[in-house]
């Protein structure tokens, strides 16, 4: 177990504050003969309210039960590590490590492991960083320009009115334009919010309020889509049909094998899920991709928020956006270099 700190190009700013760097914790797996796999854990305490030293703590308790089962099949050791401590954030991190070493070890990248006919790229959403109006016109028309096709702007801060206008304006009428409150309003907020921004062409607005009541209550009062993130924690909210689309995470659900579990309930539900990353380093966002890819066998997804290597300062973009879409690696395993 590794720690491992990212500092943001730029503080992304949010209704819960500002974040300037991610601490992530980088874990290999091996066995016996030498065949090893990596995984990462990213808690965000503000989000998940997880922080370092608990996750920590988790990942040391996995580190005595994987000792103690010689090596079973690969559903065993994660098992025992749930049992050892159900820490979805840190379970996520032996989940990838698992995907990993299956990858290398059958020669093949983990989305062919998950579906026989994975997307090979992906669309994503760029995210503006920009605090005020001119520079977020500006980040938008960027955008535009690098051939996105969906911006995700947070809002539920100062002078959201201001821009999401000047998001719009720079990035022309065409682009899907996603807010993310980050559960910051009530439901009376929310709705006058939503009613203000809505003639300025909303393609989805994540989390708007928290709360699968509050999120059922503004769904009856506003035409503007909705999208739980935050709120799908919450018991039973995947296969609610509260929202209209479900934001899944790695980090929330367990790694790979949960998130694609999610997904099966969310769809069940008539909701569309989609997916996006916590911030993670290059292994989780690669993680995220794949999933995704073996998503796409079901059915297209929404734009999903995985462009986000490129907003940390002094790593290199191992999985860069090209016209608005990410390429799912294809080396075996996941393809990626972990940090």
């Amino acid at each position: 177990m590794r720690r491992r700190s990212l500092a943001l190009a730029r503080p992304l700013v949010t209704s819960y504050g500002a974040i300037f760097e991610r601490h992530l914790l980088a874990v290999t797996l091996t066995d016996s003969t030498g065949a090893y796999g990596h995984g990462e854990c990213a808690p965000l305490p503000a989000y998940d309210g997880v922080g370092l030293e608990r996750a920590e703590r988790a990942l040391a308790r996995y580190a005595d039960a994987l000792a103690r089962c010689g090596e079973p099949p690969d559903a065993q050791l994660l098992q025992a590590c749930r049992s050892a401590d159900p820490l979805p954030v840190a379970l996520a991190a032996v989940d990838l490590a698992l995907w990993d070493r299956a990858g290398r070890l059958s020669g093949k990248p983990v989305a062919a492991l998950l579906g026989e006919r994975p997307c090979r790229e992906l669309a994503v959403n760029a995210t503006l960083v920009a605090t005020d109006a001119d520079a977020a016109g500006e980040e938008a028309a960027q955008a535009a320009r690098a051939g996105f096709g969906c911006l995700k702007l947070k809002v539920g801060t100062d002078d959201d009115a201001a821009r999401v206008a000047a998001a719009r304006e720079g990035a022309g009428a065409e682009m899907a334009l996603r807010l993310d409150a980050n559960g910051a309003w009530s439901v009376p907020a929310a709705e006058r919010a939503l009613r203000s921004l809505a003639p300025l062409g909303l393609e989805l607005v994540e989390e708007p309020v928290h709360g699968l009541d509050a999120v059922r209550a503004l769904r009856e009062r506003v035409h503007v889509r909705i999208a739980i993130d935050e709120t799908a924690a919450e018991h039973g909210a995947l296969a609610s049909g509260a929202a209209h689309a479900v934001c899944l995470k790695l980090s929330r659900c367990g790694g790979i094998s949960g998130l694609i579990a999610a997904a099966a309930l969310v769809r069940a539900s008539g909701a569309q899920p989609y997916v996006a990353s916590t911030l993670d380093g290059p292994v989780g966002v690669a993680g995220a991709l794949h999933a995704a890819a073996a998503l796409c066998e079901q059915g297209p997804l929404p734009h999903c928020g995985l462009a986000t290597l490129g907003l940390f300062a002094g790593i290199t973009d191992q999985l860069p956006a090209v016209g608005g879409r990410i390429a799912v690696p294809a080396r075996p395993g996941l393809g990626v270099d972990p940090l």
